[in-house]
């Protein structure tokens, strides 16, 4: 096998810089209309026929000698095994990741508030879990254990009831790791079934599989079609693009190492995408010359070749302070400060998903176990979003008790303002608790 790199050069001082970074940037998360009617004819089926469709798709898309819905269950008995099965290596690490996340996501726990004024009135929030989460997990070769644990755990920190699984086994293929890790995190049920019908069960619920208020986790085009759709019905976590990376570096870090931090997210897929900045035009020279000599090194060097050609690059910018003007651009998913003083720039960062600090950090310490959530906006959407946590599994109502004194004041104001609404109704709902006293005045 031969792979090879002409991963694309840009200079920020090119007059055109601008549409070329607009172009390298672009990529559209757009469901073709076949897909489209296909999802939807898939969660009109679950809708209608419930379990008998989810076992019919199983056994036509997953290759699973199904029954009935009662061999696509998995008892909290069959995890536990799973945890046998495994290796003590694996089982130490799974549990040493689980308890950092869940460590770390405590601190993120929101708790209900109130406060009494002058004259009685009180006001505050209310802090709710939810009552039942979905957590889709892909099958088969992409099977991601660390990701039962970020989507798991930081739904039962927040105190969700109950977290159904589910997991597509294509041809019966059983990951032991991802039921060791769902024992680990809690989980309470597991069905065997994926696709766009797993999404539509959890959102509609059938005889068997509960109906969810959020479903969270990865999956294919026709998951994130499928979860397009069923929103509103259900809450969700996000559509998420390819994986990304932008590692700004000052030139004084092993290049070595960055060629590998750009490779590990290049790995994922083809559409993945992976940048280095830096003001050291020299320094990018030996990056890309470490680049190809390690891509042969790679078991999966055909997709981080199609990665880094197709989608990576490697930007030159005039000093350290346009590198960060370029990051927030850009507002990565990942974003690496491989630098001297990380915290100094740190406080100009406004846009990343998750921001590694120092040349120690490397993205991949928090894809598995530094105790921050790998779930993380992509495409840009670091601009107005945030990586999933325990606040996505909390609900937050308004409280408010008005005095006979604070019902009369705050009457006085809504009247105004609701009648220069023209909504009568609403202004003569405030006044009626207008003190008699005050309507006189």
């Amino acid at each position: 096998m031969t792979v090879s790199t002409a991963i694309a050069r840009l200079n920020a001082a090119d007059p055109d810089f601008a549409r070329h970074l607009d172009h390298l940037l672009s990529w559209e998360s757009v469901s073709d209309d076949a897909v489209n009617q296909r999802v939807l004819d898939i969660i009109k089926a679950v809708r209608e026929r419930g379990d008998a469709a989810l076992v019919e798709f199983t056994q036509r898309f997953d290759g699973v000698d199904a029954k009935s819905i009662d061999d696509l269950i998995l008892g909290r008995e069959r995890l536990e095994l799973a945890l046998t099965r495994i290796t003590p290596v694996q089982r130490e690490a799974l549990e040493k990741a689980a308890n950092r996340v869940r460590m770390y996501h405590e601190r993120q726990k929101q708790d209900s508030w109130q406060y009494t004024e002058a004259d009685g009135t009180v006001l505050g929030q209310k802090v709710t879990p939810l009552d039942r989460a979905g957590l889709y997990v892909p099958g088969g070769k992409a099977s991601y254990p660390s990701s039962v644990l970020m989507n798991a755990i930081p739904a039962k920190v927040a105190g969700v009831a109950e977290v159904v699984m589910v997991v597509p086994t294509p041809r019966g293929e059983v990951n032991e790791l991802v039921l060791a890790a769902a024992c680990i995190a809690g989980v309470d049920r597991v069905f065997t079934v994926g696709g766009a019908q797993a999404v539509a069960a959890l959102a509609y619920g059938t005889e068997s599989v509960p109906q969810v208020d959020k479903i969270v986790g990865p999956g294919n085009i026709y998951v994130a079609t499928a979860k397009r759709h069923v929103f509103g019905q259900v809450g969700i976590d996000m559509i998420a693009g390819p994986s990304e990376i932008l590692v700004v570096c000052d030139g004084q870090t092993d290049p070595d190492w960055i060629a590998m931090d750009l490779f590990s997210q290049a790995e994922h897929d083809e559409d993945a995408q992976a940048i280095l900045v830096s003001p050291d035009a020299a320094f990018l020279d030996r990056v890309a010359a470490s680049i190809d000599k390690l891509l042969p090194t790679m078991e999966r060097a055909e997709i981080i070749e199609k990665s880094i050609n197709g989608r990576g690059a490697l930007i030159q910018v005039r000093d350290m302070q346009q590198a960060i003007e370029v990051a927030n651009r850009i507002a990565p998913e990942h974003l690496e400060l491989s630098v001297a003083e990380p915290q100094a720039w740190l406080p100009h960062i406004r846009h990343a998903g998750a921001i590694f600090m120092g040349r120690h950090t490397s993205e991949a310490l928090g894809d598995y176990c530094a105790g921050p959530n790998h779930v993380l906006p992509t495409s840009g959407t670091a601009r107005f979003s945030s990586p999933l946590g325990v606040y996505d599994f909390q609900k937050r109502s308004s409280i408010i008790f008005c005095s006979e004194q604070g019902a009369s004041e705050l009457g006085h104001t809504a009247s105004v303002l609701a009648r220069g609404e023209s909504l009568t109704a609403h202004a003569r709902s405030a006044e009626y608790r207008i003190l008699t006293q005050e309507k006189g005045n």
